[in-house]
């Protein structure tokens, strides 16, 4: 394991908790009792801390983002699976998340609800306890719609109304064929640069542990 200090703060891992290697875990994040984080997975408070709870696996190449204003909170008893992509968002206990899941900012996903292999669960989407979202289909909005890839005009109408460039980086929206990307890329690096200007490695042994 490799673990970054950030910002001032140094990940807290309970003793019982298993981590590969080769992970990353950088900043406030905390660790629950029996938790097993894969090989290659990375776990990092960037502006947000990351909160995961008892026996929860994250596998193998999983990414975990914690941003300003949606920390990351994984309830216990949670499968995370790999190379599955989670930012800024709410996972409740007993969820399954399957290979290749992505969930987005301020998403929250319900108590034993299943995202099954390639599916998203887009920005600000809740998705109900129990609610299952099929291989590569799509759960957008409050409360959930999930559909087929193929129904890319039903899916745009909901998810342009939630507004991922004000919400994510206090951007408009621009004109059609217009970008986004000349005015936020530059600042985006920046920010980053600025903010992991400080990060230093930890040893194991100066970990905080959880009560």
């Amino acid at each position: 394991m490799t673990a970054f200090a950030h910002e001032g703060r140094s990940p807290r891992i309970d003793p019982t908790a298993r981590i590969a290697p080769n992970a990353t875990i950088c900043g406030d994040v905390a660790i629950g009792p029996n938790c097993s984080i894969g090989f290659g997975a990375v776990i990092v408070a960037e502006s947000g801390p990351v909160s995961i709870g008892e026996n929860c696996v994250v596998m193998d190449t999983a990414v975990i983002r914690g941003v300003r204003g949606n920390p990351v909170r994984i309830g216990s008893n949670v499968m995370v699976g790999p190379r599955a992509c989670l930012v800024g968002c709410t996972v409740e206990e007993e969820a399954f998340l399957a290979t290749g899941a992505t969930v987005f900012n301020s998403a929250r996903i319900g108590r034993r609800a299943e995202v099954r292999i390639n599916g998203i669960v887009h920005l600000r989407t809740v998705l109900p306890e129990g609610a299952v979202v099929p291989l590569n289909w799509i759960a957008v909005g409050d409360p959930a719609r999930i559909l087929p890839p193929d129904r890319h005009e039903e899916i745009w109408a909901i998810q342009k109304e939630l507004d991922f460039p004000g919400y994510v980086f206090g951007v408009e929206r621009p004109a059609e064929g217009g970008s986004i990307m000349p005015a936020v890329m530059p600042r985006y690096a920046r920010a980053l640069a600025r903010r992991h200007a400080g990060d230093h490695a930890v040893e194991a042994a100066n970990l905080g542990r959880i009560a």
